[in-house]
């Protein structure tokens, strides 16, 4: 099959379905919508995915430019000829992609741009009613995005669901090795008998790390043990260093920077707890590689998550989006002695392996393909 797979930018998760559709020794053609500063994702493309260049990919996407990038679109896919065109997310690439025309269209929801930016304005709207009218199938991660593409008239039996999934043997808890690696980093911070919590989030406004680090600082002062492993960045870096020295913590708080795939199954080993306090999210990847390390999560209740947790500690708790008073009381409440984090965290590794296996989960988006095509009901 030949598949021009037409994205936003370059992210850990293209580059994961980029790999994956390479190695069933597909065509891929590798288009991307923007290029804005450093890529999120380190890693070169898969050897066999071939990137195509056209008029956009080098800047930031901007709507006077749409013209040029809709004729140097089609003149891609006169040249490449792909039985399908992979598209999302869906108000700008998925867009772009409609107003080609060009069919089989499989629109990829990328959570939240279906869950959050498409009631946005009336002009998100119509962006996102004009991708889906002119979608063959979609693809998602979450029912939460099923449920929202139904309320938009799209039939829910052409929306294909899947967890996107992480790689189970990487992330795990670890061999005895390993695991004493993240004692050693631990011991080198001064954490031995610390409660760390972890937060892996973008310092972007919708994943809510103010939030966060306003909920820890609040926890910190009734519970001395509590540490914060900190990674990653974004353009809310300065407000977040404001926080950390306005509260206090810059003994309490690692800050660990974007950390490498090959790096982070290592750094979520030295946590106790999983933290996020997204404000959108379908089935983040991040909390899916936490619960396979083994690790109890406490997370904001959206619907996304809450497919996730579903009963309080069972495999972590949820508190009320946005309200850094109920995630203290998360942390002070999974941070008791009298809370059992190993069984916890057993059934979080029990949940990964039934629902976040990529290799598992992967077949999901072929079927998906095949159903564009028009092979499968």
């Amino acid at each position: 099959m030949r598949i021009l797979y037409f994205t936003q930018g370059f992210t850990p998760h293209d580059h994961r379905f980029l790999a994956s559709l390479a190695a069933r020794e597909h065509e891929v053609f590798y288009l991307r919508l923007e290029r804005r500063g450093r890529p999120l994702e380190d890693r070169a493309l898969p050897p066999s995915v071939k990137m195509v260049h056209w008029a956009g990919g080098q800047g930031p996407f901007r709507w006077r430019d749409v013209p040029a990038l809709l004729a140097s679109l089609r003149g891609v896919l006169r040249q490449v000829q792909p039985h399908v065109l992979h598209a999302g997310p869906m108000q700008t690439v998925a867009f772009l992609a409609a107003l080609s025309g060009f069919q089989p269209l499989v629109s990829m929801s990328w959570g939240s741009d279906l869950l959050l930016d498409a009631d946005r304005s009336r002009w998100y709207r119509w962006l996102t009613t004009y991708s889906l009218r002119h979608s063959r199938v979609l693809v998602g991660d979450c029912e939460a995005v099923r449920q929202k593409a139904a309320s938009f008239g799209f039939p829910p039996e052409k929306a294909f669901i899947f967890p996107w999934g992480i790689d189970l043997q990487r992330f795990s808890p670890g061999s005895p090795a390993e695991m004493q690696a993240a004692q050693d980093f631990r011991a080198r911070q001064g954490w031995q008998d610390a409660f760390v919590v972890l937060s892996l989030r973008s310092w972007e406004p919708v994943y809510g790390v103010d939030v966060a680090v306003r909920g820890f600082a609040r926890a910190a002062q009734q519970d001395a043990r509590l540490r914060l492993l900190l990674l990653g960045g974004g353009s809310l870096a300065p407000h977040i260093h404001q926080l950390i020295q306005q509260y206090g913590l810059l003994d309490r708080v690692f800050l660990g920077g974007q950390v490498p795939q090959n790096d982070l199954a290592r750094m979520v080993r030295c946590a106790d707890l999983y933290l996020s306090a997204s404000h959108s999210d379908g089935s983040s990847v991040s909390l899916m590689e936490a619960l396979a390390c083994g690790k109890p999560a406490l997370l904001s209740d959206i619907p996304g998550n809450r497919e996730w947790v579903t009963a309080a500690g069972q495999v972590g708790w949820l508190f009320a989006d946005g309200s850094e008073a109920a995630l203290a009381d998360g942390l002070l409440r999974a941070a008791q002695p009298a809370t059992d984090l190993a069984a916890v965290g057993a059934r979080a590794r029990a949940l990964a392996e039934q629902r976040a296996d990529w290799n598992l989960n992967f077949p999901v988006l072929l079927r998906a393909y095949e159903c564009a095509l028009g092979r499968v009901g």
